[in-house]
C-alpha cells in the first residue's frame, strides 16, 4: 500500500526502526554492532517505546492487511480476545483501525480489476465462556458460492500472515475464502487452557480437541457442508486431526509444511530430543534472506528425521549419551508452565527486542515497510495472555516431533466412517459406536451434528485429495511428506482391493508432494507467487471433482 512519507516516519517513531537495519548495514560495509544487537537488532530505546505504546493487535493486524492489493482500507473489527491494555493513550493512530467499527469493505470493479469483492472481518462467538474465533473472509459479489476455502495459521501466528495470498486466491470464481485465528491465538479469544485427562493418550486427545472442536462449531455456525482446508505448520497438524475426527466435511486437504508427521522415539516416549536436533528452534534462527536466493540455511541438513536416525546408527557405541535439555526446562515444558512467548511477556520493555531477533531473520527478504508491520503484528500477538500456546507441550516434545505422530494416523484421512468420533483416531474396517468424549471443551451442537450425519450413517469416506507443500529450504522435513504419500497410497490400494469396480471408479483419493522453490518453512510468504499459483490450481481441481459428484 502506498503511504505518505510523513505517515511512514510517524509509524516508525511509534513502534520501531526497521529490524533489518543491521543486515542492510552489513551489506553496505558499515561498522557492525555488538553480538547482542546483531541477534536482537531493535534498539533499547525503540524497544521501550514499542512496549510502552502497547499498540493493539487490531491496529497491527489492520496495518498488515493494508498491504493486500486493492485493499488500502481493510475491514477490521475492534474486538480482540484478552488483549493487554495500553499503558498510555496513543496520540497518532496511523496504523489503527477506524474509530468506527468497519467490519466489511467492498471493492468495486473500478478500483479492483478482479472484483467486485466483499472483504469481511468478524469475531465469531462460540458456545461456552470466552470462546470466539477471529475471522477474515473474502467473497466475490454477484456470484454463487460453490466452494469454500478455510486457512489455518501456524503456532503463535495469526491470519494476517497470509496477507500475500488473500488477493490472488480470492480471484477464483465461485469461491469464498476464510482465514481463522486458532482458538487461544491471534486475535481470537484466549480462554484458560486446562487439561483434565490423567493419561498420556487422553492429554493428547484433549489438546487436539481444544482446537478442532472449535473449528467444527465454527463450521456449523457458518453452515458449510463441505470445504477445502489449508493448514500451515501446527495448523497443518490440526487440519489432519480435524479430518480424522470430523469425516465427510473436507473435499481437499492442503498441508503447508505441517508439523508432527515424522516419528521420533524420544518424543513418543516423552524423552527429550537433543537440542541440536530440535527443529522448533530453527523457526527462530533460520535466516529467510539466505533462502531467498536459493541458498540452503546451515540448519537444512540437521532437521531430517532420517538423518537423525542415520547419525544415531553411525555413532560409536562407546560414545556418551546425547546431551539433554536442562532439568528445569524439561520440568516447565512438561508442566506446560512455559512457552516461547512467556519470555516475551516476562521481559517487559525487552520484549520487542527479543521478538526482533526472530522477525529480523524471518522477514529479511520483504520490503522494509512490510517487515516492520509484521514485526509489530507479531509482538502485539506474542505479548497477549497465554492460552492455547500451552497445548504445545502436550502435542510436541521440545523439538518438532509429535507425541502422537501423524505418520501413524495419516492413512486414515479420507477413509473414516461417517459417524460421530470422540478423538482424531484411525477407524478400523468396520464402523463402531462412538463412546463418550473425553474432551472438556464445549462440543458443537449435538442436534446439528446428528442431523448432518443422519443421512450417511454407516457410509465410509471414499478418499480425498491430500497435498503436501514444503519449501525448498524448509526446516520441516520433506521426507515426512513422501513417507505419508507412500502410506496413504498403500491404504488406498488395500481398501480398493476389496470393493466393487463401481466403488473403485468413484474413489476420490490422491496424494502428492509439492516443493515451493527458494522458500523456507513459511512457504506461503517466502515463495508466495508459486504458492498462490499452486493453490489456484488445486482449487480448480476441487471444482472439477465437485462437478463430477
Amino acid at each position: 500500500m502506498a503511504t505518505t512519507e510523513s505517515s511512514s516516519e510517524e509509524m516508525r517513531g511509534r513502534t520501531q526502526q526497521s529490524p533489518l537495519a543491521s543486515q542492510r548495514a552489513k551489506e553496505a560495509g558499515e561498522t557492525q554492532p555488538g553480538r547482542f544487537q546483531q541477534w536482537f537488532p531493535l534498539s533499547a530505546k525503540d524497544g521501550f517505546s514499542q512496549w510502552w505504546a502497547g499498540t493493539s493487535p487490531a491496529a497491527t493486524e489492520h496495518r498488515v492487511l493494508s498491504f493486500v492489493p486493492y485493499l488500502q482500507k481493510p475491514p477490521t473489527h475492534t474486538k480482540t480476545g484478552s488483549a493487554p491494555v495500553s499503558r498510555t493513550p496513543s496520540s497518532a493512530d496511523v496504523s489503527a483501525p477506524p474509530s468506527a467499527v468497519e467490519d466489511h469493505t467492498t471493492t468495486t470493479s473500478i478500483t479492483d480489476p478482479h472484483g467486485p469483492r466483499r472483504w469481511n472481518s468478524e469475531m465469531v462467538e462460540l458456545s461456552g465462556r470466552g470462546r470466539a474465533l477471529n475471522e477474515f473472509s473474502i467473497e466475490r459479489i454477484g456470484e454463487d458460492v460453490d466452494n469454500n476455502l478455510v486457512m489455518l495459521h501456524g503456532y503463535g501466528a495469526g491470519l494476517g500472515f497470509f496477507y500475500r495470498n488473500f488477493e490472488a486466491i480470492s480471484r477464483a470464481k465461485g469461491w469464498k475464502v476464510f482465514a481463522l485465528d486458532l482458538l487461544g491465538m491471534g486475535r481470537s479469544s484466549r480462554p484458560t487452557f486446562r487439561i483434565h485427562a490423567k493419561d498420556k493418550e487422553g492429554k493428547i486427545t484433549e489438546a487436539e480437541n481444544w482446537f478442532i472442536d472449535a473449528l467444527e462449531e465454527w463450521r456449523i455456525k457458518r453452515g458449510l457442508e463441505r470445504f477445502t482446508l489449508l493448514g500451515h505448520s501446527l495448523g497443518g497438524y490440526l487440519a489432519v486431526a480435524y479430518a480424522l475426527k470430523y469425516p465427510g466435511r473436507l473435499n481437499k486437504l492442503i498441508l503447508a509444511s505441517p508439523v508432527g508427521i515424522p516419528e521420533d522415539p524420544d518424543a513418543v516416549n516423552e524423552d527429550m530430543p537433543d537440542p541440536q536436533d530440535s527443529t522448533l528452534a530453527n523457526e527462530f534462527t533460520q535466516d529467510a534472506a539466505e533462502t531467498r536466493n536459493g541458498v540452503p540455511p546451515s540448519t537444512a541438513d540437521n532437521n531430517n528425521f532420517l538423518n537423525q536416525r542415520k547419525k544415531g546408527e553411525e555413532a560409536a557405541k562407546n560414545q556418551p549419551p546425547r546431551r539433554r535439555l536442562p532439568g528445569w526446562v524439561t520440568t516447565l515444558w512438561e508442566a506446560n508452565m512455559v512457552s516461547p512467548f512467556s519470555l516475551v511477556r516476562w521481559s517487559g520493555p525487552l520484549g520487542p527486542r527479543l521478538v526482533s531477533g526472530w522477525t529480523s531473520r524471518r522477514f529479511s527478504h520483504l520490503p522494509e515497510e512490510e517487515a516492520t508491520a509484521l514485526h509489530d503484528y507479531s509482538y502485539s500477538l506474542f505479548r497477549q495472555r497465554g492460552s492455547s500456546e500451552y497445548a504445545l507441550g502436550y502435542l510436541l516434545a521440545p523439538g518438532a516431533f509429535a507425541r502422537n505422530p501423524l505418520i501413524r494416523r495419516i492413512q486414515g484421512v479420507g477413509r473414516q466412517w461417517i459417524e460421530p468420533h470422540d478423538a482424531p483416531t484411525v477407524d478400523g474396517d468396520a464402523p463402531k459406536k462412538c463412546h463418550k468424549a473425553r474432551a472438556k471443551s464445549p462440543a458443537p451442537s449435538a442436534t446439528s451434528a446428528s442431523a448432518s450425519f443422519a443421512s450417511r450413517q454407516g457410509e465410509r469416506e471414499n478418499g480425498i485429495p491430500i497435498i503436501f507443500m514444503y519449501g525448498e529450504n524448509d526446516w520441516m522435513d520433506v521426507a515426512g511428506g513422501f513417507a505419508s504419500e507412500e502410506k496413504i497410497n498403500q491404504e488406498q490400494k488395500r481398501i480398493l482391493a476389496e470393493v466393487t469396480p463401481d466403488e473403485r471408479k468413484r474413489d476420490n483419493g490422491s496424494v502428492k508432494v509439492v516443493i515451493i522453490n527458494k522458500a523456507g518453512h513459511h512457504v506461503y510468504l517466502d515463495g508466495w507467487e508459486q504458492f498462490n499459483k499452486v493453490m489456484l490450481e488445486e482449487m480448480a481441481d476441487v471444482e472439477r471433482r465437485e462437478r463430477r459428484r
